[in-house]
């Protein structure tokens, strides 16, 4: 495959699934655009591999993919679709390596049950399954401060936090508990039932303040990567962030549905970018 046809496929990924995420690349370059479908496709494939039960051997499938990776960095491309445009993205924008080696010890970590005891073992797997990836996205959007990086780890961690909120029913019925053993023992709340149910709505409440807390954090951000750029990470922080708005307002209403952000709210959230 060539790096064009691979470019128009991981494309073609992006506009399909990258619901939070799609909206926000429409403000770049043509090439910041494609280098950005790429790694997302990288990172979709990445997060696909973990979750998907049909695969019989998902931990050999995730080695397997481990050691592709290592030749593709090498600049040697495999089969998969992705490799083309992935090796000329990370060239191009000078990525560093290790956030896609990271990405694949984050998923790997959920190939069992998973049950977080604190916010720190928390903090590291949000780290690995997203802070890589916000730290691997400025570089396609330009920065000269190193000030930018702490910054877009904590970005990461905000928009994973509110991920866990979101789907904390879906995460359950996959055993999977990420909010940490201390913060339902502190509430009182049993991490099986949920129950007493105003009190899980209270631990949900305190969860949500810290990733809004995480959010403020990472606010100067913005300012610190390129000026032509600013939009497009605008954009993205706005529609994760109406996302806790919404969970917030559905009264943490998260295990009787999934909360979304309407087509209509994010086209008001990228015009809103576009203003500022």
């Amino acid at each position: 495959m060539t790096v064009e046809e691979s470019y128009t496929w991981c494309e073609g990924v992006a506009r399909s699934q990258a619901k939070n995420f799609y909206y926000s690349f429409l403000f770049l370059s043509k090439p910041q655009r494609r280098a950005m479908c790429a790694i997302y496709a990288y990172m979709r494939y990445c997060d696909d591999l973990s979750d998907d039960e049909a695969v019989p051997d998902r931990a050999g499938a995730i080695a397997r993919w481990r050691l592709d990776l290592d030749q593709a960095l090498g600049g040697h491309a495999g089969d998969h679709a992705v490799w083309p445009a992935f090796i000329d993205a990370v060239s191009r924008y000078r990525i560093p390596h290790q956030y896609f080696r990271d990405m694949i010890a984050g998923i790997s970590s959920d190939l069992q049950p998973r049950r977080m005891q604190t916010f720190d073992e928390l903090y590291d797997y949000c780290y690995h399954v997203a802070s890589v990836v916000g730290l691997a996205i400025i570089h396609i959007f330009g920065f000269e401060s190193e000030a930018a990086l702490p910054l877009a780890e904590k970005c990461g961690i905000a928009f994973q936090l509110t991920n866990i909120l979101r789907d904390v029913r879906e995460d359950a019925g996959k055993d999977r508990i990420y909010i940490p053993a201390e913060d339902f023992a502190r509430f009182g709340v049993s991490p099986e039932t949920f129950e007493p149910r105003e009190r899980f709505r209270e631990l949900m409440s305190f969860e949500a303040k810290r990733a809004r807390e995480y959010y403020r954090e990472s606010a100067p951000l913005v300012a610190l990567i390129d000026a032509r750029s600013r939009t497009s990470m605008r954009a993205l922080i706005g529609i994760y962030s109406r996302l806790l708005d919404r969970i917030v307002a559905s009264n943490y209403d998260v295990l009787a549905r999934r909360v979304r952000v309407p087509t209509w709210e994010k086209l008001w959230v990228l015009m809103r970018s576009v203003a500022a």
